[in-house]
C-alpha cells in the first residue's frame, strides 16, 4: 500500500528515510540502482547463469549461444548498467586481465611518458593498468608490491630502487610474473628492458671530447644502481679512448635525499676545484634543468659544451646546443609489455610453464647539436 506524502510529514526522519528506501528498492527503475549479478539476469530471462556467463564473456557464438539469446542478455544487462565482480572473475579464472606499474616517480617526464605508452599497449591486449609511484622509497616499493599481488594483478612492471633485492627474490621463487625496465639487478635471472647505458654514454661525452672540450664534468646519482655505473663507465671510457684522464675534481654524485641542495653543493665543489670547467655530461636528465636555475641564481653563463641521457623540451630553449641521447620510450614500453604478457600466459598455462628469462636492451637515439 503506496502511504502518501502528506501521512508522512508528521513522522520522525527515521521512519520517512525508511520508507523512501522501500519505495526505490520496488520501483522497477531501482535494478539500475543496485549492484546486478549474473544470476539477477539469468533469472529475469530465464536462462542459465552459465548462458549469461559465456554470452558476457564474449563466447556466445563459441558455445552455441543463440544469436536471439545473446541480444537479450546483453540488451538486459546494459539495461542493468551490468558491471562484472572482477575480483570473482581472477579467482575463477585465475586471471585479472591487470597489470601493475611501479615507477619512481610518475611526475618525471620519463616515467609518465613511459607509462602512456604500456598503457595504450596493455590496453590492445585488453589489460588494465594499476599504476604506483614507490618516490624511490624501498619501503613504499615493497609495499605496493605487496599490495597489487593481494589485488590479483597478472604481472608487474617496475623499475626498482635496487636498495634491497628481497621482493625480486620473493617473486623468481614464487614464479610470478614480472618484468624490470629501466633499472635490474645483473646477478638476478629476471626479465629485464634497459637502454645501451655504456654506449650511449660514451658516445655522448666521445662528442664532447672532438668538439674541444678536455674538462667535462659528470653529475649523476644513485650509485648503487648498475645502469648508473655502466653510465660512469661510458664516461669513462671515452677519456681512455682520447688518451686522456678526467680530472677527479669533476666527478659530482648528488646523494639521494633534497636533490636540488644536494646538486647546488655538488655543483659548488666543481666550480671551486676546477673553475676552467668546460662542458657538463648529465647521467640523468633530472639535474639538467636544475642546472640552468642554479646558473641564473649565481650569474653564470652558459657557455658550456652539454649533454645528458634523455631530452627535456627546455634544453632546446636554454642551450639548443644541447647533445642527448633519446630513450626509445615507444620500444621500452612495448617491449615490456610483450615480455609481461607472454609470461602470464605461459604461467596461467595448464603447465604452468617457467618462462625463459628474456633481457632486451635497446639503442639510444643520438642528437649531436653543437
Amino acid at each position: 500500500m503506496e502511504i502518501g506524502a502528506a501521512a508522512q510529514s508528521g513522522w520522525p526522519d527515521a521512519a520517512r528515510r525508511w520508507c523512501r528506501t522501500q519505495r526505490i528498492i520496488s520501483h522497477p527503475s531501482s535494478r539500475i540502482a543496485m549492484r546486478s549479478t549474473l544470476k539477477d539476469i539469468a533469472q529475469a530471462l530465464n536462462v542459465s547463469t552459465t548462458t549469461v556467463s559465456w554470452v558476457l564473456s564474449g563466447k556466445g557464438e563459441q558455445k552455441g549461444i543463440s544469436k536471439a539469446t545473446e541480444e537479450r542478455v546483453m540488451k538486459y544487462a546494459k539495461e542493468l548498467n551490468y558491471q562484472p565482480n572482477l575480483l570473482a572473475r581472477s579467482l575463477h579464472y585465475g586471471t585479472s586481465h591487470t597489470i601493475g606499474l611501479i615507477v619512481p616517480s610518475i611526475g618525471d617526464l620519463f616515467y609518465s611518458s613511459l607509462a602512456r605508452v604500456i598503457e595504450q599497449e596493455a590496453e590492445k591486449f585488453g589489460y588494465a593498468l594499476m599504476i604506483c609511484s614507490s618516490e624511490s622509497d624501498l619501503g613504499k616499493e615493497n609495499r605496493m608490491v605487496d599490495a597489487l599481488r593481494a589485488k590479483q594483478v597478472d604481472g608487474i612492471l617496475m623499475a626498482p630502487t635496487k636498495l634491497s633485492d628481497e621482493k625480486i627474490v620473493s617473486m623468481l621463487d614464487d614464479k610470478y610474473p614480472f618484468v624490470l625496465f629501466d633499472r635490474y639487478y645483473p646477478e638476478l635471472p629476471t626479465n629485464y628492458v634497459i637502454i645501451d647505458n655504456e654506449n650511449s654514454s660514451q658516445q655522448l661525452v666521445s662528442h664532447l671530447i672532438r668538439r674541444g672540450y678536455r674538462k667535462i664534468a659528470i653529475i649523476t646519482t644513485n650509485t648503487y644502481l648498475y645502469t648508473m655505473d655502466l653510465r660512469y663507465r661510458g664516461y669513462c671510457n671515452a677519456y681512455a679512448a682520447a688518451g686522456l684522464t678526467p680530472d677527479p675534481g669533476l666527478y659530482g654524485v648528488v646523494e639521494y635525499g633534497d636533490h636540488e641542495v644536494e646538486l647546488e653543493r655538488v655543483l659548488d665543489r666543481i666550480f671551486e676545484r676546477v673553475p676552467d670547467v668546460d662542458a657538463f655530461f648529465f647521467a640523468t636528465h633530472i639535474f639538467a634543468s636544475r642546472f640552468f636555475a642554479y646558473c641564473a641564481d649565481r650569474g653564470i653563463g652558459l657557455d658550456f659544451g652539454f649533454a645528458a641521457l634523455h631530452e627535456e623540451p627546455l634544453y632546446s630553449v636554454l642551450a639548443p646546443n644541447f647533445n642527448v641521447a633519446t630513450m626509445p620510450i615507444e620500444g621500452m614500453g612495448h617491449e615490456a609489455v610483450r615480455i609481461l604478457l607472454q609470461n602470464i600466459k605461459n604461467r596461467s598455462g595448464k603447465k604452468k610453464a617457467d618462462a625463459p628469462k628474456q633481457g632486451v636492451i635497446l639503442s639510444c637515439s643520438l642528437k649531436y647539436r653543437d
